[in-house]
């Protein structure tokens, strides 16, 4: 088997248009709610009896998170500890950091919030919303009179 060199430089303008349209705007906006906005992604699931939020938050403790429910409104913050410096040590580089964020979701109406549980396990804050048991309105004839 030989080793075949492939040019990868030439791209039709189709191909530029699909990397520009489809790649280049998420991207932008991972750098930017990285960077600019300062707050960790969240993933969304639906299971048959609950919505799970699990926010990706790597390097915090419990203690730094604070998770309130105003109205329907569920907002997520964090105010991360500062970390002491050692006397005897100088830090050469660092780049590890954890950020002051807040993320707000709106709550629909089924969400039963009497049941809602936060856990923080392995840099993933979970927050699990329970379904509401929604019974249909009965339906009634009312006579005239």
């Amino acid at each position: 088997m030989s080793y075949v060199k492939v040019n990868n430089n030439y791209r039709s303008l189709d191909g530029l248009m699909k990397d520009i349209f489809n790649e280049f705007p998420s991207a932008i906006s991972k750098t930017v709610r990285e960077d600019v906005l300062n707050y960790p992604p969240v993933n969304i699931t639906e299971k048959p009896n609950a919505y799970v939020v699990a926010l990706n938050a790597p390097g915090y403790i419990k203690a730094d998170f604070k998770i309130s429910l105003d109205a329907n409104i569920l907002s997520i913050s964090s105010e991360p500890t500062t970390t002491p410096e050692v006397e005897n040590e100088k830090v050469i580089k660092k780049e590890f950091a954890t950020k002051a964020f807040k993320r707000s979701f709106t709550l629909h109406d089924k969400i039963d919030i009497e049941g809602i549980v936060a856990r923080y396990e392995s840099g993933i804050l979970s927050i699990e919303l329970p379904k509401k048991e929604i019974t249909p309105n009965p339906t009634k004839a009312i006579e005239i009179q």
